[in-house]
């Protein structure tokens, strides 16, 4: 067996291709949960906290007023009535029946509420999700936000606080997600082909360009409440086919092809340590004083730096600087984002060829795509920040950009699960937590510098030049130090076996003294 290659040639439908698709699609579940409100709001708040201001920049001067369209999707009266508006109306219950009176503080704590304690779950859901199996940690996070959806609009019309309080614990739990999934590649994907089936990590995309467009289409077409509907619905399908078809590791998998199951098995080899659900203690200290880990952390530093800037602010910046409409700056939240899966798929690709007939070490390899990732990315960053006016330039830019962050699956994100299989969950948990906090401190330090000049270009200048400058000093960092082969720390339980086996010796050979001093005294006993 050992010797002998298993084919899977005439395997048909692969257990774990079944398994990439059910996970691209839940972390666009994952990131649906947390833009949904993003658009619903603009159709949640009354006419009056609307601002409408005349403004000009460098670049354009003109006044920002809703378009007819946009009119139109505050005429609460001449649209279709939610399922909530008639229950509280059958009941009499007063609520703010032309949308809520919040000002742009109110708003603003409303879209952070879900981020609020996104962080603090990186780390558990690893942990969890070795204790327990993905398949039940990134199962339950994504159904769990998808189900309480559904709640949003009544607690809405309840209270802010209520509200508030409900994202808050959605973030919470779906924090678990990430981090949960890296466990199960490490016990099912072949080190081959890691590159491309992180590519599903990048379902996240795919969650923002398409959920955008049919959120909007939504609201046009009847109500914002039926935004969360849709999340509910969907994702309880989703829930279904991943409980139905998902499993934590392919012995356990009741309908894998055996040729699949021996292929998987012979790949990853003494990599992962196998069984249902083993029992090994976490080399904490050997993780966190590992130089490899800390690398895969730079490197997800400077990528979220870079990702959580461009996604956020750049709508913002096309809109005030270069003042387009909310339909245009929807346009380029979504078409990046599908091109960022489009180049993963390729750069997966080509690396898991150059791993599949060794052309180049896996640590190159990972090196390689976070090249790609961090340092060119931030070539074309520094690009963005010097385009001045030239908003076409700016566009090109800023869309290259985006889309060269999508090589990140072949790198630091499959680095994670290279260096330990057994530890893949816990490893992203702990990078999670880091790179979590880069996604705060960024969106302060464009506040600070865009704050009562959101206008101008000089401080969204700066904002990509810091961008870049994180980008760019990770990556040379990463390039320099890190190395993603299969770390000692892996196979602990390895070394609790060994200290087992000598105990045991030890054991033995006092009884055999013991027994033997017995003998002797028996003896001298008998002999006197």
């Amino acid at each position: 067996m050992d010797k002998e290659k298993v084919s899977e040639d005439d395997v048909g439908i692969k257990a774990r291709s079944v398994l990439w698709y059910l996970t691209f699609i839940g972390f666009a579940m994952n990131y649906m949960i947390r833009i949904n409100i993003n658009i619903a709001i603009v159709d949640m708040i009354s006419p009056e906290f609307k601002s409408k201001a005349v403004t000009s920049s460098e670049c354009f001067s003109t006044n920002i007023t809703m378009s007819k369209n946009e009119s139109l999707m505050f005429d609460h009266s001449a649209r279709f009535v939610s399922f909530e508006k008639r229950i509280l109306d059958y009941f009499g219950v007063e609520y703010e029946r032309d949308g809520f009176k919040w000002d742009a503080k109110t708003q603003a704590e409303v879209l952070a509420a879900f981020f609020t304690l996104h962080f603090a779950t990186q780390l558990p859901g690893g942990i969890l999700a070795q204790k327990f199996g993905t398949k039940l940690i990134f199962g339950f996070s994504n159904f769990f936000g998808c189900i309480t959806c559904m709640l949003v609009p009544i607690a809405a019309y309840y209270s802010f606080y209520a509200l508030f309080w409900l994202r808050l614990v959605q973030g919470f739990v779906a924090g678990a997600a990430w981090p949960a999934m890296s466990h199960l590649v490490g016990r099912w994907i072949p080190p081959n082909e890691r590159s491309k089936f992180v590519t599903a990590y990048i379902g996240s995309s795919i969650g923002v360009s398409i959920c955008y467009p049919i959120f909007g289409f939504i609201i046009q077409n009847s109500s914002w409440e039926n935004v969360f509907h849709f999340c509910g619905i969907v994702g309880t399908i989703w829930y279904v086919l991943w409980q139905y078809f998902v499993y934590d590791s392919p012995e356990s998998h009741p309908r894998i092809h055996e040729k699949e199951k021996l292929y998987i098995l012979q790949s990853l080899g003494s990599s992962v340590v196998r069984g249902e659900k083993p029992k090994y203690r976490t080399p904490w200290k050997a993780i966190l004083t590992s130089i490899p880990m800390w690398m895969n952390i730079v490197a997800q530093w400077g990528g979220v730096w870079g990702l959580f800037t461009l996604i956020a602010q750049a709508p913002t910046y096309f809109r005030f600087v270069h003042g387009w409409g909310i339909e245009m700056t929807g346009v380029l939240s979504g078409f990046p984002h599908l091109l960022r899966v489009i180049f993963s798929l390729i750069v997966s690709t080509f690396s898991d060829y150059l791993l599949s007939t060794n052309k180049m070490s896996r640590t190159n390899v990972r090196k390689m795509a976070s090249f790609i990732c961090l340092i060119l990315n931030g070539f074309f960053v520094i690009g963005l920040a010097f385009s001045g006016c030239d908003v076409f330039i700016a566009v090109l830019l800023l869309t290259i950009s985006l889309m060269l962050h999508g090589s990140v699956s072949s790198g630091a994100l499959a680095s994670v699960v290279d260096i330990s299989p057994n530890f893949a969950g816990v490893s992203l948990g702990i990078n999670s937590t880091f790179s979590t906090f880069s996604g705060f401190i960024s969106p302060m330090i464009v506040g600070y510098l865009t704050s009562g000049r959101q206008h101008n270009v000089e401080p969204w200048k700066y904002v990509f030049l810091i961008c870049a400058t994180m980008q760019i000093t990770c990556g040379i960092i990463y390039i320099l130090f890190s190395d993603s082969t299969l770390q000692p720390w892996n196979k602990p339980i390895e070394e609790e076996q060994k200290a087992e086996n000598v105990m045991e010796i030890k054991t033995k050979k006092l009884d055999k003294n013991f027994n033997e001093k017995f003998n002797r005294h028996d003896e001298e006993r008998l002999t006197r």
